[in-house]
């Protein structure tokens, strides 16, 4: 990490009018010990054929198989639901108080660890949904609603109740229930997932930090764009060599560091806090 660049960008930052926004992926929560669901741990078996988590995260798959979907995110949930915030997710927290009226935080990730770290619900734009939550599949309204406490997280061998299963139903239409998240199948929408308020933000964001994802995703790459595009300053923090670390390297107004995010965050908020204290 070149120390006097990011520090030269921080400053510049502070001194700047416009919104601070943060990217988080995935690897800020593998952090956290949760994995990434590509891997061996994202396999699931439906009768004798073996589904990668490309299949099981589908609209199509949720229509055909509808119990071994919800048992997947069930057992999902309850991965989630073990892991802790780490540093990194508690330095992102001391940056939205330090900056109230200007950060946004932008996470692809559906753990639900930034709200428990305690970032304020109206800053975080999880646009690719929650795991804790669901709504109804039928659209009979608009709620996104947390799963009931009743409804257990399960481990890979557990099935559902007959109980859960009920509880799975929405109480107004009676049909079924759906998690809420982006399935690879469906789109980005401003309703459910926050694509023109995301976009909006990037537009007039002055400092972008992007943690722990290498943009897999469309929304996030046009994020990374959009401030690229009006001259925002940029730094990629990624343990791995990726395209946002490669464009910010080679940027005027960015930076790379190649280290933890639970290692660079907490830094780069002591660095943002002596900034807007002593202005050094």
């Amino acid at each position: 990490m070149d120390v006097n660049r990011v520090n030269r960008l921080l400053e510049e930052a502070v001194n700047n009018s416009g919104g601070i926004t943060v990217l988080t992926g995935a690897g800020i929560s593998a952090e956290s010990g949760i994995p990434t669901f590509r891997g061996s741990e994202g396999y699931w078996t439906v009768g004798s054929r073996v589904y990668q988590p490309q299949d099981m995260a589908t609209l199509t798959m949720f229509q055909q198989s509808p119990r071994e979907v919800w048992q997947w995110y069930l057992y999902r949930m309850g991965v989630c639901r073990q892991a802790n915030p780490n540093s990194g997710h508690m330095a992102l927290v001391a940056m939205e108080s330090l900056f109230p009226d200007r950060f946004t935080l932008v996470t692809q990730n559906v753990d639900n660890l930034h709200l428990r770290a305690g970032h304020h619900q109206h800053n975080t734009f999880q646009i690719h949904g929650n795991v804790f939550y669901y709504r109804c599949a039928q659209g009979c309204s608009f709620n996104i609603d947390p799963i009931p406490k009743e409804i257990q997280p399960k481990r890979k061998d557990d099935c559902i109740t007959r109980t859960e299963w009920q509880l799975l139903h929405c109480q107004n239409c009676g049909g079924l229930m759906r998690p809420h998240v982006l399935w690879f199948d469906e789109t980005y929408d401003e309703r459910y997932y926050r694509l023109e308020s995301t976009l909006e933000a990037a537009c007039n964001t002055s400092l972008l930090i992007v943690a722990g994802t290498s943009g897999a995703t469309n929304l996030p790459n046009q994020v990374v764009w959009e401030v690229y595009r009006h001259g925002g300053i940029i730094i990629d923090i990624n343990i791995e060599t990726n395209p946002f670390g490669r464009l910010a390297g080679n940027y005027h107004s960015g930076a790379s560091i190649r280290q933890p995010s639970s290692q660079a965050l907490p830094w780069m908020i002591e660095r943002l806090r002596a900034i807007v204290t002593n202005g050094i």
